[in-house]
């Protein structure tokens, strides 16, 4: 994300931010960042009707618009966010309170106004904007006939490209065709690879599936890449490491992170980071119950005894319009932070983050135990 400018008075108070896309996971920082209420100011596109006095014929008319967002979609596909909402702004074309759509997009900027910037909101701004927090982990799930290429980032994971072939048995008739298919099938997925993969960003690409399609790729990757002479491949083979996965699909992602093969080579990145945080957790939650605890009344009750030594929380129960709600997680991670816990704020675009989501979207670790606790209902809600 590129800051272009910014007004924050940095206590909670209003403000605005311009900023601009430039790749995918920048949407979804966006998506975080605009909720109902918002305003945001941007370039848009109206279809006018023009009388020519023959007949009329409409026309795209490009204008600046300020809305006042009351729905927010995001396409994660077509790497684009559609707002919804009243227009702000004196304009021929569009009444002022008529209703009009922005469409955030990739290299479009846009301002974005707040009554209020909390915490969560102004930590997000940051680590948007910091370029060593961008997709630097590629992962190549493969096997016969299917192959996923994604880009691992700080908040994201983003499936850059689909191969799927029909791969003949390797027994009888159609035993010749198998290695011309698969031959054609491995030369689709290094397009892919050299079509995706910036390896002035990424630090690792790492491939892995079931059986022993990954080893065969990487073979085939390193034979390509002396025959073509692909300077990029040759001068990044050290980087290029094969890890075992129990699939092809985007979900074994989780395996890839949490395995000892890359540990030390993405131990750094959010994801990597994210993984082991819940894995602590659920070790914690099997060996010691009462020191591990999810849901959102549980948690807040470990608080209130200054007990949480780690707490795991996703931004999808951020992105709530009940402001009073908003505000009580906002303090809970600012009043954690505050006294010495760790707070992993999980991406929903992550493996993890749909695994925390599946525990209520919120978790804690203790620094001692709670036993009593374990035994206290709650609401679901705050």
């Amino acid at each position: 994300m590129k800051l272009l400018s910014k007004q924050l008075t940095g206590d909670g108070g209003p403000g605005f931010v311009k900023m601009v896309a430039e790749e995918g996971e920048d949407l979804w920082h966006a998506y975080n960042l605009v909720r109902e209420g918002d305003r945001v100011e941007a370039t848009t596109f109206r279809k006018v009707q023009r009388d020519s006095g023959v007949g009329g014929d409409s026309e795209r008319v490009k204008l600046r618009l300020q809305i006042v967002v009351e729905q927010v979609e995001y396409d994660a596909e077509g790497q684009q966010i559609r707002l919804k909402g009243r227009n702000l702004t004196e304009n021929e074309h569009v009444k002022l309170g008529a209703y009009h759509t922005l469409e955030l997009e990739l290299q479009r900027a846009f301002t974005l106004y707040k009554d209020a910037w909390d915490s969560v909101d102004t930590d997000r701004i940051k680590t948007a904007c910091d370029p060593a927090a961008s997709a630097d982990l590629a992962v190549l799930l493969i096997t016969e006939g299917l192959a996923h290429l994604c880009l691992v980032g700080s908040t994201c994971t983003l499936t850059r490209a689909k191969i799927e072939a029909n791969i003949p048995r390797k027994r009888g008739a159609a035993a010749a065709g198998y290695d011309k298919a698969m031959d054609s099938f491995y030369d689709k997925v290094l397009s892919a690879v050299l079509r995706h993969v910036d390896w002035e960003i990424v630090r690792c690409l790492v491939i892995a599936g079931p059986g022993f399609a990954k080893d065969q790729f990487k073979e085939y990757l390193d034979k390509e890449a002396q025959r073509r002479e692909a300077r990029a491949l040759l001068l990044n083979r050290s980087k290029v490491l094969l890890a075992p996965a129990s699939s092809a699909y985007k979900h074994s992602i989780k395996e890839v992170l949490a395995g000892g093969v890359v540990a030390s080579q993405i131990k750094d990145t959010k994801a990597a980071r994210e993984v082991q945080a819940l894995a602590d957790f659920m070790t914690m939650l099997g060996h010691d119950s009462s020191r591990a605890f999810y849901g959102p009344g549980h948690v807040h009750a470990a608080h209130e005894m200054g007990a949480i030594q780690s707490l795991l929380i996703t931004d999808s129960l951020f992105r709530t319009t009940d402001v009073k709600k908003r505000k009580k997680m906002v303090a809970l991670v600012d009043e954690v932070t505050a006294g010495g816990g760790q707070v992993h704020v999980f991406s929903g675009m992550h493996a993890s983050g749909e695994q925390l989501n599946q525990l209520s979207g919120i978790a804690a670790v203790l620094r001692f135990p709670l036993p009593d606790l374990e035994e206290q209902e709650f609401e679901a809600e705050w």
